[in-house]
């Protein structure tokens, strides 16, 4: 459950365990999802004044693309999530990481904030092993599969010295 009453977290901070669903509908269409849902850990608890804080963690798995042969790979994602929830007309519930709460709200919806710290955790860059050895940049073929008969570009010779090693002392 990721919905709570805000009379109940008033009275006392509330233990956060469940899972927000691959298919629910806070996800966009171009969101990375999670395969089985994302695990939300934590405590909600009041900030006084019409704050509420959030704090744990979330976990679960994700299919992301190889960066060098575009093959899926499954990523395993885990986060600390910290949020805060704020009643209209406070300051700070015009920030950006601030997540307002609807006039006269009577639950804190954890859903949004789980979302945003998914997306910000699912890595953006991810081999599929450490030697793969990607796409050919002339004919596409996968070079983990095949190897293509293209020849390697001569490379410019302007960029020699940075191919060289340095010795630097102090």
């Amino acid at each position: 459950m990721l919905s709570f009453d805000i009379r109940a977290v008033e009275a006392q901070a509330q233990p956060v365990s469940g899972v927000l669903a691959s298919d629910d509908a806070v996800w966009e269409s171009a969101d990375s999802r999670p395969h089985d849902g994302v695990a939300v850990e934590g405590r909600l608890s009041t900030a006084g004044g019409g704050r509420f804080w959030f704090s744990g963690h979330l976990s679960g798995a994700t299919t992301v693309a190889c960066r060098r042969c575009l093959t899926d790979v499954t990523a395993a994602v885990s986060d600390e999530l910290s949020a805060l929830f704020a009643e209209p007309g406070l300051d700070e519930s015009d920030e950006d990481d601030v997540y307002p709460l609807a006039a006269n709200a009577r639950t804190i919806d954890l859903r949004s904030a789980v979302r945003e710290a998914w997306l910000l955790a699912v890595p953006g860059f991810v081999t599929c092993r450490d030697d793969c050895r990607g796409l050919c940049p002339t004919c596409g073929a996968d070079r983990n599969v095949e190897s293509c008969g293209c020849e390697q570009a001569i490379p410019d010779a302007r960029w020699a010295a940075l191919r060289t090693p340095r010795n630097v002392t102090d």
